[in-house]
Formats: structure tokens, C-alpha cells, sequence
């Protein structure tokens, strides 16, 4: 087989973007545009790069991606520098340090907003001094969103790149 050694999720990558190119004619199966690349501001109101979800019924902020909306969020230049490590690696498409790297999430917690089985596709961010994967996760989402769990899918900031 010629692609015995590329990583699976590249696989999966490489055959979306063919069947996406074939059928809409480049422009992108969903029709939407592409998440803009990762930057490295903070928030100007704190300074630490965090927001805060809205508050009950209160409208979000108008730089808060739709898909974010009633969630707390956290700018990426304010993650953990692994986190923003595996970042890159996924606008990459790898290599990644684990092969559990960039299977599908299952959301079996219902933390995210439900989507279809294979939406959602998860990547370990690496917690120093641990033996294991630990407990912290990028999870991508089939939209251009991307979350960030430090306990395990119990609770997610939305990344606003």
C-alpha cells in the first residue's frame, strides 16, 4: 500500500480536501470561510487573554464567533505553550506525538454542542510532569472550531484564534 506510513489523520485530511475539490470545485465543502490563522493578541480589557462567557441572556461580544456564543473562551496566545504547540501541528496536519492524536471525539460528555458522530476529532496536549496523556485536549470541530479541556471533557473554552 503507497500510504502505509502516512499518519491517518493526514489521510483523512488529504481525502476530504480531494472530495471537497472534486465536488464544490475548491472552494470549500462547506462553503464557509476558513478559521483565520492563529495570532497572538491578548484581550485589551484584561490583558490576560481570557474572556469570560456572557452572562445569562446578555448578547455575546461581536468578536465572538458564532459557534462560541454562551461559552466561556480563551485566545490562543493565552493557552499553555503546549497547547499552542499542537496548534500548529494541526494546521500542519502532524506529525503528532500520540496515535489517539486526531481520532474522533465522541462528546459522549455533552460539554460541546451535539453534532453528528465524527464532527468533533481530538488532540493531547501534553502536560508536563505527567506519565501519560494527562488530561488536557484540543478538540477540533468539522466547522473550523476549536476548544480547549484542562480536566478531561468535564468543562471547554472555545479558541479564538
Amino acid at each position: 500500500m503507497i500510504f502505509r506510513n502516512v499518519p491517518r489523520s493526514l489521510l483523512r485530511v488529504l481525502g476530504a480536501v480531494f472530495l471537497c475539490a472534486t465536488l464544490v470545485g475548491a472552494v470549500g465543502c462547506s462553503g464557509k470561510k476558513p478559521a483565520p490563522a492563529m495570532t497572538t493578541t491578548t484581550s485589551a480589557s484584561t490583558g490576560s487573554g481570557v474572556d469570560a462567557a456572557p452572562s445569562g441572556a446578555a448578547s455575546p461580544t461581536a468578536a465572538t464567533p458564532g459557534w462560541a456564543k454562551g461559552m466561556a473562551t480563551v485566545r490562543a496566545a493565552a493557552l499553555p505553550q503546549q497547547a499552542r504547540d499542537v496548534l500548529v501541528l494541526i494546521d500542519k496536519g502532524g506529525p503528532y506525538q500520540y496515535r489517539e492524536d486526531g481520532t474522533v471525539f465522541g462528546n459522549f460528555e455533552k460539554a460541546l454542542p451535539q453534532k453528528k458522530r465524527g464532527y468533533y476529532h481530538e488532540f493531547t496536549v501534553k502536560t508536563p510532569g505527567e506519565r501519560d496523556r494527562g488530561a488536557r485536549r484540543i478538540v477540533t470541530g468539522g466547522d473550523g472550531e476549536f476548544f480547549y479541556t484542562a480536566d478531561h471533557y468535564k468543562t471547554f473554552k472555545a479558541v479564538l484564534r
